[in-house]
């Protein structure tokens, strides 16, 4: 490069001076010299787009050529006369430029609006460019409306700003709106490349695809971050001597981690996480790169998504060469488990653990827990016993749950002597002496219920046995239940299994009549039995029924046995069709819900055992 006493930055020796020298804006620079060669120009212009993609440089570059004494066929300045050179020394009556993050009042717009009146000089047009316009103020916003709607003929307004929805939209409203897209990483490669080559500078493409991922679409970044690689390289831009100057993680150590967790090595990957916190890079850091790295392979496994795919060819080469490797269904498991550590680093007290077991469910995504190898002695005690072993019927189930979306790996076939472990054979065996109890206890049971109904035939309802697995093996339990007896009065509330759908037909009479047996066969029920006593059913159609109380406490009483009631009523009269209703009375309390203090003195009103107890341990409500 040049001597430091004559040194420029890149960033502004390399700023574009006509819209062919425009990086990434192609179609945008097209429409404005179609717009300058047809001579149809709008009083105000919006720039909008993010930082360093070229927005002020087009501005001026625009006000350069519409004030050319001398352009080219192709609308573009040509650089020699006199408006051309004034504009790129930066002394040029006709450019006025205004900074608006730091000039954003209403006196600074008035300096401005004074200024339109006056004509051009050695050109045809002023041209004022105002940048970052929405740091303006309100005030300084609606100061500048009417001179941006009807400015004098030769006056052109180009705002320039980052942030668009700031904008009020009665500027915008008065403008003609150009975005400028991000520039792509291949297109900031091409550029530095062309710099590098003038500078005189060795560089190799996969590091300026570094710098240009570090950049993020931004040109003048790219520029800036390019001498300072120069700086710290000696002149030769390498790939190691770029991550290690912008301390850049090696994008090396992400493809090798594929590769760990596609052949399932926790330990490798382990050691890979340490060698890459070694260096000193950020976990969470490490996280999100390699999130996005998997992102990358994602995308290039299916042609149809591989343009979403930023970054250089080179790179695009290996993504592309690696994609395959694994199914897309692990892809979108590993990145909800990036996604999920990711989420919980900050709130984790051991962020450290965090990684590490994010790093070993991805290594075994697509690997079983596999059970321990079993020693000389239990091989040659498990093979004698197998000649008189009968064989499983379910072959035993790996403890690997993969995650959603992703298949399960087969499990090994029963007969295989590979899955004939100890651990398994043992719980094969608990599982033989299980099922044999299990039928036994089933018979057992039902007769032991039977003896409980004394002088019923059939048994009260249907009770079937059992077994469910327990952790995830072959072993099998039987089902534990509470037992329990009931009223003379209740059993016929049941149905027996060898009874079908009933709907045999009663009257009203009848129904009233079981209503009547309920209450008296549950006088510890006292809301319900109160509320029982005060109300009969009506019927609404041939087997509904309402029922209307006065209070909420009886409602709620009635809701909570409502299932019991209906299925007393329905094994009484033999139908399975009936349905009970309960609602509130108009002459009620309406449809307010007692809180449990209101509730429990209900309760304590209705029963006079429990108002006796309360009082003698001297109990109050709060």
């Amino acid at each position: 490069m040049a001597s430091n006493d004559q040194y420029i930055v890149s960033a502004r020796k390399y700023r574009p001076a006509t819209f062919q020298t425009v990086v990434g804006q192609r179609a945008l620079t097209a429409t404005l010299k179609n717009a300058i060669l047809g001579g149809k120009l709008a009083q105000a212009y919006l720039f909008c787009g993010p930082r360093g993609v070229g927005k002020t440089s087009c501005a001026r570059i625009f006000a350069k050529t519409i004030n050319c004494l001398n352009p080219t066929p192709d609308g573009e300045a040509c650089g020699e006369c006199e408006s051309c050179k004034a504009i790129e020394r930066g002394n040029s009556f006709n450019l006025v430029e205004l900074d608006a993050a730091s000039n954003n009042s209403v006196e600074d717009i008035r300096n401005i609006t004074d200024q339109v009146n006056i004509p051009a000089q050695d050109g045809r047009y002023r041209v004022f460019i105002i940048d970052e316009v929405h740091m303006l103020s309100n005030n300084a916003f609606n100061a500048f409306l009417k001179t941006l709607e009807e400015p004098p003929k030769n006056v052109v307004f180009i705002l320039a700003t980052t942030e668009r929805h700031k904008v009020i939209p009665t500027i915008l409203s008065r403008c003609q709106v150009y975005d400028f897209r991000r520039i792509t990483v291949n297109d900031i490669i091409d550029h530095l490349a062309y710099v590098a080559s003038n500078e005189g500078v060795e560089a190799e493409r996969e590091a300026l695809g570094v710098i240009a991922l570090k950049a993020d679409g931004a040109m003048r970044d790219a520029l800036s971050i390019f001498d300072q690689v120069v700086a710290s390289t000696s002149g030769k831009v390498t790939y190691q001597g770029t991550i290690e100057a912008l301390n850049v993680l090696d994008q090396g150590y992400y493809f090798k981690l594929i590769d760990i967790f596609r052949a399932g090595n926790v330990a490798s990957a382990l050691l890979t996480y340490k060698e890459i916190t070694d260096k000193g890079f950020d976990s969470q850091f490490f996280i999100n790169g390699l999130a996005e790295h998997i992102r990358n392979l994602m995308v290039c496994a299916d042609p149809r998504t591989v343009g979403l795919l930023e970054t250089s060819q080179e790179w695009a080469q290996k993504y592309t060469a690696q994609a395959p490797s694994l199914p897309a269904e692990w892809y979108y498991a590993a990145m909800k488990i990036l996604n999920d550590a990711d989420f919980n680093y900050r709130l984790s007290g051991n962020k450290r653990l965090l990684v590490e077991l994010s790093l070993i469910r991805l290594s075994r995504l697509l690997h079983a827990s596999q059970p321990a190898s079993p020693s000389p002695a239990e091989v040659s005690g498990r093979t004698q016993g197998m000649a008189n072993r009968p064989p499983q019927q379910q072959p035993p189930q790996s403890p690997f749950v993969a995650p959603e979306g992703l298949h399960k790996p087969q499990a090994a076939p029963a007969n295989s002597h590979e899955a004939q472990t100890p651990q398994n054979l043992r719980q094969q065996e608990e599982s033989k002496e299980t099922a044999t109890k299990s039928r036994s206890y089933g018979s057992d049971s039902v007769g032991k219920v039977k003896e409980e109904f004394s002088g019923v035939k059939e048994p009260a309802t249907e009770i079937k046995t059992k077994v469910l697995p327990a952790g995830g093996a072959n072993k099998m339990q039987p089902k534990k239940f509470t037992s329990f007896r009931l009223s003379e009065n209740h059993r016929s509330g049941f149905k027996t299994g060898d009874e079908g759908p009933k709907n045999s037909p009663f009257t009203l009479e009848e129904l009233i009549a079981v209503w009547e047996e309920f209450a008296n066969a549950n006088p510890d029920q006292r809301i319900l039995v109160a509320a029982m006593r005060n109300a009969s059913p009506k019927q609404i159609s041939e087997t509904e029924f309402l029922v209307e109380v006065e209070h909420p406490a009886q409602k709620q009483a009635f809701e909570s046995a409502l299932p019991q009631l209906t299925d007393f009523f329905k094994g009484r009269l033999k139908n399975d069709h009936i349905i009970l209703r309960v609602e509130i009375s108009e002459k009620g309390d309406g449809e307010k819900k007692l809180n449990p203090k209101e509730f429990l003195k209900m309760a304590i009103e209705e029963n006079t055992e429990l108002a006796k107890f309360l009082k003698a341990i001297d109990a109050e409500l709060e």
